[in-house]
């Protein structure tokens, strides 16, 4: 049996130290990794670091993060580590960014910590242990109407490709934008499901679900009461198409826009 609470502990302890080298290094060298995509020289720095920490505390358990890849484990489990989200908004100085750290077993989030430390806030959750920020209890909106929503919208596509799949994205946008109260694009994925869990957001849609981006989001939102989907509206797992996670009242109707969109 997974002992979800003493797993926290070690991804809070994780995620502090990285959320600290965030809070106080330089970004250094800026590395390019594609078509307007980049990594500074702190995003390894923090992989490195959280990688070696969990290395020592739970060898057994695998670990994927997006700079430096997957390393597999014996238990079935595997750590999914984003050591900057919102990268882009950390290099010109935007605070809506972090460090994301969850743990997933059979294509499930079982818990996540997101800590954005430029506003001083630390997200946790694990299966049945309850959603926290800052050591209070959080819960997801009850909004019950998409025109009192606020809504926030992943980053669109870049690099090959992105043209057709930006289709999508801006037929959605345009479907959200004539009946929600208004809609918000934060650069950040962990940002926005942590937001959706506090609920300072009604709903974010985000066509990405690389598990980096969203295992620990997913998990805290989940944990929080709201319903978190794939795009389809199926339950999400780590391998569905994109992610949505909305209050509870609103996902019918939310999903009806993004079908008719899609």
């Amino acid at each position: 049996m997974t002992d979800l609470d003493r797993l926290l502990s070690i991804a809070t302890e994780a995620v502090a130290l990285g959320a600290d080298l965030l809070r106080t290094g330089m970004s250094g060298a800026v590395l390019p990794k594609g078509d307007r995509d980049m990594a500074s020289e702190l995003d390894i720095a923090i992989e490195r670091l959280v990688r070696g920490f969990l290395a020592e505390q739970t060898p057994q358990i695998g670990l994927i993060g997006e700079e430096e890849g997957e390393v597999a484990g014996s238990s079935g489990l595997t750590w999914a580590l984003d050591p900057i989200d919102g990268t882009v908004n950390f290099l010109h100085g935007v605070p809506l960014c972090g460090v994301s750290l969850g743990l997933i077993g059979d294509s499930t989030s079982l818990l996540g910590v997101v800590d954005l430390p430029f506003l001083g806030t630390r997200y946790t959750a694990a299966d049945g242990l309850g959603a926290w920020c800052n050591d209070q209890p959080i819960r997801a909106s009850r909004c019950d109407r998409l025109d009192q929503a606020l809504v926030a919208i992943g980053d669109y596509a870049i690099g090959p490709g992105a043209a057709a799949k930006n289709a999508q994205r801006l037929a959605i946008t345009a479907s959200l934008a004539e009946r929600v109260q208004r809609l918000r694009l934060l650069g950040s994925a962990v940002t926005d499901l942590a937001w959706v869990a506090a609920g300072r957001l009604d709903a974010c849609v985000l066509n990405g679900n690389n598990p980096w981006d969203t295992a620990a989001g997913v998990a805290i939102a989940r944990e929080a009461g709201a319903v978190v989907l794939a795009l389809d509206g199926s339950p999400h797992t780590a391998t569905s198409v994109g992610t949505v996670a909305v209050a509870e009242p609103l996902a019918e109707d939310l999903l009806a826009v993004i079908r008719a969109a899609s």
